[in-house]
């Protein structure tokens, strides 16, 4: 009986030894706990069979993580409230049995994507790809409460932020501006129309219409 126990451990600790799969693993290091505790036992006769331990049902380990890469789905979560000081940022996310274990987090300076594993059977996730403004990774947390999540971002520049999105639109009036010359001399005879006098304003008015109608020339050419 000793000698076909060492012969099964042996062989079990060979096959422990290229299994990859957690649930394979777990069963057979429950195996392998069961007969090093008959190898020792002083009553090989009374103990139970090596075929009947094996059909011990053997619960998984919770401690034991998922594979990377298997594919997992997650529910956006798009709503949240969200408020902010002059230092931070902190974004309140209503949702109720988060385990703080099963949250991960990422931080870059520009973006953040946080993760909320198995609440209520479903994943969530809570992400914006492209902030507002810069932030200080390595000072951005998830804290965990009742029935919310708050999720607190350093402002990398201390100041008020008018939004959580960047907004890319805001930059375009000035690059049209550089891309086309006659819209800063446009903008030029506008703010001299406004502030000369009776002859200055018939001038530039003349000068404009025949910008606007493709006449070639000078549009400020009459007034100097």
């Amino acid at each position: 009986m000793a000698e076909e126990l060492s012969l099964d451990l042996e062989e079990l600790r060979q096959l422990q030894s290229i299994a990859k799969r957690p649930r394979i693993l777990s069963l057979i290091s429950s195996e392998i706990r069961n007969l090093e505790k008959l190898q020792t036992s002083k009553d090989d006769a009374n103990a139970p069979p090596s075929g009947a331990v094996s059909q011990i049902a053997t619960p998984i380990s919770t401690s034991v993580k998922v594979p990377a890469n298997q594919a997992l789905s997650y529910v956006t979560l798009a709503s949240f409230s969200w408020d902010q000081d002059n230092d931070k940022v902190k974004i309140y996310v209503s949702l109720e049995g988060v385990d703080q274990e099963k949250v991960q987090s990422e931080f870059k300076p520009m973006s953040f994507d946080v993760k909320f594993h198995d609440v209520q059977g479903k994943n969530h996730r809570c992400a914006i790809p492209k902030l507002n403004k810069e932030i200080v990774p390595e000072k951005c947390k998830v804290v965990v409460k009742p029935t919310r999540a708050i999720i607190t971002l350093l402002k990398a520049s201390k100041g008020n932020w008018s939004d959580l999105h960047f907004k890319e639109d805001k930059l375009k009036p000035n690059l049209d501006k550089e891309r086309d010359p006659m819209a800063g001399i446009m903008d030029l005879m506008k703010n001299m129309y406004e502030e000369g006098d009776e002859e200055m304003k018939r001038t530039i008015a003349k000068a404009w219409t025949d910008a606007r109608s493709g006449k070639t020339g000078d549009p400020l050419k009459d007034y100097r």
